[in-house]
């Protein structure tokens, strides 16, 4: 068996567009007629230059090969051109097809992914969500609002969920980690305190933030966090400085989330060194693929870490997300969009199952999952915008930052 054939669907997501503005998913065939799926999360570049990145990564390095020799393809591609070190967008790229191979793999032998990398330990996976508006929300006012935070949690418990993340904590800029304003600090208390009355205990809070903030200024935002005891704060500060994260760490009494923005080993190896984070949130469309992350759950296991696999993109990573989920010992949570996520479950034909707060573990070969082409096809991306952006303007601290979240409104 030898892989043979790619083809990449660069997908738009319909309003509102929760998962980011498109979608990268990759099909490799093999030269016996197996198909799999996988799905690239990297952002730094769009997709037309994704996309030849994509088939540079194929053809240089994984066609002919057998889809069981992901060890040497994954050498290959680390190794490409002299680097031997993470490369975001190289990495992605090999993520996405290095999934496919599993899924290839699992088909070929009528077995989920899960079974041929150690087997089955979690049956029912816990799943936490973004809070996201509820229908009778207006989409701008939201993102500010803790009232109307605490309604969406209150909704999302009755659905099940046991732990809810929300992001309230300012603007994410280009100019790297920030000094919160005082607002900001007071609105993201606020919001805190209204989860915290409206669901009481019966779901963990997780305090999203996107590496907003310098390493003084999470400090300062964390304790006086503390007393809502969230179940992590996520990312408080920009990931190109690794060392700085035990920094926080030794003076918030929250545990520390961070990987969304990582990849491999030696990344999250690094932050684990240094007790900069106790939980880890691997994306596996971004991370290295299904073995490279099982490895950092390994790593993980040694210093009590938890994994959370991350997932803001679309259903196929996430898919990725549950079988790792489904085998490892030290799972935390995973990231679902809301229930499964109107379009995600589309485009798999609603082959995942969640059900009262958990993901049911697939028992289909490969991913377990059924993706429908056609409406990928039917939902290509046209636009000019990276699957997210940061803002060009600093913190606004005489006025309030009008901040709209990782999910700005979306026209029809």
């Amino acid at each position: 068996m030898k892989l043979k054939d790619l083809e990449i669907f660069v997908v738009g997501t319909p309003p509102p567009g929760w998962g980011g503005r498109y979608w990268i998913f990759v099909k490799l065939t093999t030269d016996d007629g197996i198909v799999g799926y996988g799905e690239v999360y990297a952002s730094s570049v769009g997709p037309d230059a994704m996309r030849s990145v994509i088939e540079d990564v194929f053809n240089r390095h994984m066609l002919g090969e057998n889809p069981e020799n992901i060890e040497l393809m994954f050498r290959r591609a680390y190794s490409s051109g002299f680097t031997q070190r993470p490369d975001l967008t190289v990495m992605g790229a090999f993520s996405g097809l290095e999934i496919a191979c599993w899924d290839i793999l699992g088909k070929a032998l009528d077995r989920p992914v899960y079974a041929l990398i150690g087997g089955l330990m979690n049956k029912r996976i816990r799943s936490y969500t973004y809070l996201y508006p509820l229908p009778h929300h207006d989409i701008k006012d939201f993102w500010l609002s803790p009232e109307m935070a605490a309604e969406s949690a209150i909704e999302m418990v009755k659905l099940g969920f046991t732990a809810l993340k929300f992001d309230p904590a300012g603007p994410y800029t280009m100019r790297g980690g920030h000094h919160p304003s005082m607002h900001d600090i007071e609105k993201s208390v606020e919001f805190c305190r209204a989860i915290r009355n409206a669901v009481g205990t019966k779901a963990d809070l997780l305090f999203g933030t996107h590496g907003q903030f310098n390493t003084a200024g999470a400090i300062r935002l964390g304790r006086r966090l503390e007393t809502f005891d969230p179940l992590w704060f996520e990312e408080p500060i920009p990931p190109d400085n690794l060392l700085e994260f035990q920094n926080v760490a030794k003076q918030v009494r929250i545990p520390i989330a961070t990987g969304e923005r990582m990849t491999t080993k030696a990344e999250f190896s690094a932050v684990l060194r240094t007790g900069g984070a106790s939980i880890l949130q691997p994306a596996l469309g971004r991370s290295g693929g299904i073995l490279e992350t099982k490895k950092i759950a390994a790593i993980g296991e040694v210093y009590n870490a938890q994994i959370a696999p991350h997932l803001y993109a679309g259903p196929v990573e996430w898919a990725a997300n549950i079988q790792l989920a489904a085998n490892i010992p030290n799972l935390l949570l995973v990231e679902t969009i809301l229930t499964g996520g109107d379009f995600h479950l589309k485009l798999i034909k609603n082959s995942i199952k969640w059900e009262d707060g958990f993901i049911i573990a697939p028992t289909e070969p490969g991913l377990g999952i059924s993706f429908d082409e056609q409406v990928a096809l039917d939902n290509p991306y046209n636009g000019k915008e990276l699957h997210l952006q940061m803002s060009e303007e600093g913190c606004d601290y005489q006025n309030k930052n009008d901040f709209l979240g990782g999910a700005p409104p979306r026209k029809h």
